[in-house]
């Protein structure tokens, strides 16, 4: 569905996608990870034909990139981090018109729109402005409008963000219909249970390159450690030089925190007992925890 092979893309002296290969298989949900400024954006970009890059071999859906692009993004369906929805038009409105944009008729627009409102959650809201709608509407309208040109490839850069916990689940559950019709799905997210739960494989990519790729448990059982005890709280930093450094594998410490990566965690447990102080929670390891060893807990703006 899209191959990037040695990619490579920089402005001015900066280069900012370093050689980056990457190959969608057809229905799967597949996972760009990485912090701020890692290069996932200019990525997508790149894999759209937005930007040419300086090197390297792009197909799209079998067609070379940037020379056919247009004729490739016929067949895909984008949604991007900010809403772009047109406020002079209804809801009904936002999805004909960009559906003409994919040279689709009217005709053939019209019977699809109440079937997408339906999927978005959105039935009765054809003729609502779209300055009335909540954020979650707004969000879930724009994937709605990503789905006008029934499209093979779904793009979707950080889809569920700013969207409350209903709102999130109600999309995953949309994404997930679309794997089970047979659709492929190319996602970035920074909630990393949102890329555990949806995706079948997953890259984590910073500084421009490709650091890690794999499903998201092969990436956890080649990492972490399989087990995590967070022990926080006003003895947690004495708890960590007296017995933490005695039984936990690996140790980090993050302000009050002492996260305990460890294989058995019998031995960690036993040292705590009842949690009253210091307090701790006891959890396996997940995709964030492979995301943070990966690419450091220095906040990226």
């Amino acid at each position: 569905m899209l191959s990037l092979q040695g990619v490579r893309k920089s402005y001015g002296n900066r280069e900012v996608v370093c050689g980056v290969d990457l190959e969608l298989r057809a229905g799967e949900c597949f996972g760009l990870l990485g912090p701020n400024g890692a290069g996932k954006t200019t990525t997508l970009r790149l894999a759209l034909g937005l930007s040419d890059p300086d090197s390297g071999v792009i197909e799209l859906l079998d067609y070379p990139i940037p020379q056919r692009a247009r004729e490739a993004r016929v067949r895909v369906g984008v949604l991007p981090q900010l809403d772009n929805l047109d406020p002079d038009f209804t809801v009904a409105e936002n999805l004909l018109v960009y559906g003409r944009y994919f040279g689709l008729a009217a005709a053939q627009i019209a019977p699809r729109i109440p079937e997408l409102l339906q999927f978005a959650g959105l039935e009765g809201r054809a003729d609502s402005r779209i300055q009335t709608l909540s954020g979650g509407m707004k969000r879930r309208l724009s994937l709605a409008r990503a789905l006008i040109n029934d499209p093979d490839l779904i793009v979707l850069d950080e889809p569920t963000t700013g969207l409350d916990p209903q709102a999130r689940h109600l999309i995953w559950e949309r994404l997930k219909q679309l794997v089970a019709r047979g659709k492929t799905i190319l996602l970035t997210t920074h909630f990393m249970d949102e890329a555990e739960r949806l995706c079948h494989r997953v890259a984590v990519m910073d500084n421009g390159r490709i650091i890690a790729q794999g499903t998201p448990r092969e990436l956890i059982a080649r990492f972490i450690e399989p087990a995590v005890v967070e022990v926080f709280g006003d003895t947690a930093q004495a708890w960590a030089d007296e017995s933490g450094k005695l039984v936990c594998d690996r140790l980090e410490r993050i302000g009050e925190t002492v996260f305990c990566y460890v294989r058995d965690d019998n031995r960690v447990l036993a040292t705590l007992g009842n949690g009253e102080e210091p307090r701790y929670l006891h959890r396996r390891a997940n995709l964030e925890d492979v995301f943070l060893k990966l690419t450091g807990r220095d906040l990226r703006d």
